[in-house]
């Protein structure tokens, strides 16, 4: 996308925060005998979400790269950095977190330096071919979104991933929509939006074989990366 293309998204996500910010700060009514104080009230919560939106929309038009907008969108939503040491022992804490609630899940958690992947399986997360999340698995979602909100100062990139079945055209869309798929559900449970980044690989990335049966279920999956929001814009592992 063009730096042009990019702003004048920019400046309709920009709109779009705002006018659902207009809408969402009156929908909270709490009236004295005069009514006043509601509407001064309304008129906070109106002026808090405004100031965010525009505060996201002008981090991501600032940095020179997809990983810098994000970042300085994330600082205009209010979300903090981190610094120095703060750093390994923030994502430590994450990381035991993660393996506590995705325990026996089928979910695998892996760190490498101060980013964490969760490696989730097409067998337990999809049906072959399709990308409608199984019921059965918003249990162990549930866990990874509660970790993910409690620990926001990090970005999030969803990825989907294929076997090397069919084409490359196929593989990326249906990647894609997985790792939507997974996105969507997080933010549903109260992940902000401004942090995650969905990718669809195809079979670009294999991990197994897959020349095997058992080596194409592995290369079929969804990774979540997460990695730690810094003050100095050094954030590694995305893309």
């Amino acid at each position: 996308m063009s730096p042009t293309a990019i702003k004048a998204t920019t400046l309709a996500l920009a709109s779009a925060l705002v006018l659902s910010a207009c809408a969402t700060g009156g929908s909270y009514v709490q009236q004295d005998q005069y009514g006043n104080q509601s509407e001064q009230q309304n008129r906070t919560g109106r002026g808090a979400l405004i100031g965010t939106a525009i505060g996201v929309a002008a981090g991501l038009l600032s940095g020179d790269s997809a990983t810098e907008r994000r970042q300085h969108a994330m600082v205009g939503a209010g979300i903090g950095a981190l610094s120095g040491a703060a750093i390994g022992n923030y994502q430590d804490r994450q990381e035991r977190a993660l393996r506590e609630r995705t325990a026996n899940t089928g979910i695998d958690v892996q760190r490498q330096g101060d980013n964490i992947t969760l490696n989730l399986p097409d067998g337990i997360t999809f049906d072959f071919n399709k990308a409608t999340l199984k019921p059965q698995f918003y249990t162990s979602l549930n866990g990874v979104a509660s970790t993910l909100r409690e620990y926001n100062q990090t970005m999030i990139e969803v990825v989907g991933h294929t076997d090397s079945i069919g084409s490359d055209e196929v593989n990326l869309r249906l990647s894609k929509q997985r790792a939507d798929a997974v996105a969507a559900y997080l933010e549903a449970q109260g992940v902000q939006q401004v942090r995650i980044q969905t990718l669809g690989a195809g079979k670009a990335y294999p991990i197994a074989d897959n020349g095997t049966e058992a080596g194409r279920a592995q290369n079929r999956r969804v990774e979540i990366r997460v990695v730690p929001l810094t003050n100095d814009g050094s954030a590694t592992g995305m893309n």
